[in-house]
């Protein structure tokens, strides 16, 4: 016979077991659940926002000056924040096409995880990697696509690639459907079917704020390294290798918005 004393304890220790599992098999279930019905990205990216630095989650006006020192507080999305219809707005279209040295055609949108989109006249929308991001990991040694038909959200993920032994998460802009892959040889890298007609893309950067954007990512990456700028002030190519290697993953997980 067991003394009652230990009868007790072992039947509170299967309870707090039984319990311990159930709280395991709601949240297994939970989760694939959120994968299923395409929640877990969402999810992580919002954990992922909060960790990154206050100068990281600035809001588009602060960028610009107009609200100076705001933190967005919707995680770079605009379409849920009722104050940015009050905001000057800008348009795809303005400004010139070279800021800084680089490449940033007038008319796309731009996320500040690297990435652009072109609207196409047949509606589709084409997915890039923007000049800075170009000029730091060069030509990828293995890129990683979604396949045909794939469902892509906006701050998911849209490809991985890996330079140097490093892997690059890279997110994606936009609510939708892959229809085709590209690669760095077509300069661009997914051809995505939007949610909705016309595509919503009141979230993506433009016009003068791009400028004001890529500004403050260049100071960023001259404070954090300044092997990074060759004289005038251009990044030079594949400035990765002008890293120290210790410093490189860190590196890249704050341009791609990757804490």
């Amino acid at each position: 016979m067991f003394p009652v004393a230990e009868v007790i304890f072992i039947s509170i220790f299967l309870t707090i077991v039984a319990a311990l599992a159930a709280v395991a098999m709601v949240s297994l279930v939970r989760s694939r659940r959120d994968l299923a019905n395409g929640r877990a990205e969402p999810m992580r990216w919002a954990l992922d926002f909060g960790d990154l630095p206050a100068s990281f989650r600035q809001c588009r006006h602060a960028l610009t000056g107009e609200a100076p020192g705001r933190v967005c507080p919707n995680a770079f999305d605009c379409r849920l924040c009722a104050n940015h219809p009050k905001f000057r707005q800008t348009r795809a279209g303005e400004g010139p096409d070279m800021l800084f040295g680089l490449r940033y055609p007038n008319h796309r949108y731009y996320h500040r995880g690297h990435t652009w989109i072109a609207s196409q006249p047949d509606g589709t929308l084409l997915i890039g990697l923007d000049a800075i991001g170009h000029q730091l990991v060069g030509e990828p040694d293995v890129v990683k696509m979604p396949a045909p038909g794939s469902k892509v959200v906006n701050n998911g993920e849209a490809w991985r690639m890996r330079k140097d032994g490093l892997d690059v998460r890279v997110l994606c802009p936009v609510d939708g459907v892959v229809l085709q892959t590209g690669g760095p040889e077509d300069d661009w890298y997914l051809r995505v079917q939007p949610l909705t007609k016309p595509a919503d893309l009141r979230h993506l950067l433009r016009g003068d704020e791009v400028r004001a954007w890529v500004g403050k990512e260049i100071d960023r990456l001259q404070l954090l390294d300044s092997a990074t700028l060759a004289d005038g002030g251009v990044l030079v190519d594949e400035f990765i290798h002008e890293v120290p290697e210790s410093r490189r993953d860190q590196l890249l997980g704050e341009v791609f918005l990757e804490p």
